[in-house]
C-alpha cells in the first residue's frame, strides 16, 4: 500500500521538493513532482553568521510555490516533511527562517544534525543499489552540498558518518570571492589555498570514517551530477543519463581543471550548467576530485537519488524516523 508524501530539502544553495507515492514495505518510490530552485539561502552565512533578508525572501518565494504543488497533489500535512541543513544550522537568526516556513507550509522545518543528514542521504542513495548493479560494499556515500559535505560509510546500514563545513558555496565565498566579486578564473594560488582547506577537512573525516575501506564511492547532489553531465558531454541536462553513471577519476580530474580554468562566461555557456551553479561549480568539482584522490577511488557512481528521497522514505514510515 502506497503513501503519498511531500519531502522538502532546504540546503545552503538550493531548495528541492519531491511529491511521491511510496510503498514503505517494498521501498518503491514513484515520483509525482520533483523540482528544484536555487535560492542561495547560505549567502554570506560563513562570514556573518546570519541568514540575509534577501536570501530568506528567495527561499520563502520557493516555499509559496511548493505549498501550491503540495495542495494540488492532495498531500496531508502529516505526510509533509521539511528538512533544513547546513545554512540554517549555522545561522543566528534561524528562528526567522522557521517562522516563515511554518506560515507558508504549515509544518516546522527540522534543522537536522550532520549525522541525521548523512543517514537520510545514505538511505536515499543506496536503497535501490541492489540486484543487478554489481556494486561492492561497503559504500562511501558523499553528499557535496553548498555549505557542508556529508560522508557516510555502510552496507545495509550506516557504520560511520561525518559532516564537515566544506561545500561549493562555502569554499567559493571563502576563497574565490575577492572584493565583492569572484576571481574569474581563480588564480593558481587561490586553487592551492582551497585545496589545502579541503584536504584539512578530509583529514578530519578520516578520523571518523575510514574512507579507504569503501569498495564503491557514490556521489550525490548538484556539484556531482553537474560534473558528471559535463564529463558525459551531454547536450542538455538529462537525469536518466546521469543516474548511476560511472565517472572515472581521470574524467573528474579533467572536468575539474576545465571548470577552474574557465571564466564565468565560459562556464555559463556549458549546455548542462544551471545558472545558479555557474559561480560555485569549480569549487564543487575540486571537492569531488580531492575526495576521490583521498579515498583511492577510480570512479564515482553518480546518483540522482539522495537526501530528498531519504526524506520521502522517512515521511512514509514515520514510525521509524527516530532512527534517522
Amino acid at each position: 500500500m502506497t503513501t503519498r508524501v511531500a519531502a522538502v530539502d532546504c540546503g545552503t544553495n538550493s531548495i528541492r521538493l519531491l511529491v511521491a507515492d511510496v510503498d514503505p514495505a517494498t521501498g518503491a518510490l514513484e515520483d509525482l513532482d520533483r523540482r528544484m530552485r536555487i535560492v542561495r539561502l547560505g549567502q554570506g552565512v560563513d562570514r556573518t553568521g546570519r541568514l540575509a533578508p534577501e536570501a530568506l525572501e528567495r527561499t520563502f518565494a520557493a516555499c509559496r510555490e511548493y505549498a501550491e504543488v503540495i495542495r494540488h497533489h492532495g498531500v496531508p500535512a502529516v505526510n509533509v516533511r521539511f528538512v533544513a541543513t547546513s545554512a540554517s544550522r549555522d545561522a543566528e537568526n534561524r528562528d526567522d527562517f522557521v517562522r516563515g516556513v511554518v506560515e507558508l507550509l504549515g509544518v516546522e522545518p527540522e534543522v537536522v544534525s550532520g549525522s541525521q543528514e548523512a543517514a537520510l542521504s545514505f538511505t536515499g542513495a543506496t536503497r535501490e543499489l541492489t540486484g543487478d548493479h554489481g556494486l561492492l560494499t561497503p559504500y562511501l556515500v558523499v553528499d557535496i552540498g553548498g555549505g557542508s559535505t556529508e560522508f557516510v560509510l555502510g552496507s545495509d546500514t550506516v557504520e560511520a558518518s561525518r559532516s564537515v563545513d566544506v561545500g561549493c558555496v562555502r569554499m567559493t565565498e571563502r576563497h574565490i570571492v575577492r572584493d565583492g566579486g569572484p576571481a574569474d578564473p581563480p588564480t593558481p594560488e587561490i586553487v592551492a589555498a582551497m585545496t589545502a582547506d579541503i584536504d584539512a577537512a578530509l583529514a578530519e573525516v578520516c578520523r571518523t570514517v575510514p574512507m579507504d575501506r569503501a569498495r564503491t564511492l557514490v556521489g550525490l547532489a548538484g556539484s556531482v551530477t553537474t560534473v558528471a553531465a559535463v564529463a558525459l558531454g551531454l547536450p542538455a541536462y538529462d537525469p536518466e543519463a546521469i543516474h548511476h553513471a560511472r565517472i572515472s577519476l581521470d574524467q573528474v580530474r579533467a572536468v575539474s581543471g576545465q571548470l577552474l580554468a574557465a571564466t564565468h562566461a565560459e562556464r555559463a555557456a556549458i549546455p548542462v550548467m544551471h545558472e545558479g551553479r555557474v559561480d560555485v561549480i569549480g569549487a564543487g568539482a575540486l571537492v569531488l576530485l580531492r575526495i576521490m584522490e583521498r579515498a583511492g577511488a577510480e570512479e564515482v557512481v553518480v546518483s540522482e537519488h539522495d537526501i530528498l528521497d531519504g526524506i520521502a522514505f522517512a515521511a512514509a514510515g514515520r514510525s521509524g524516523q527516530q532512527a534517522l
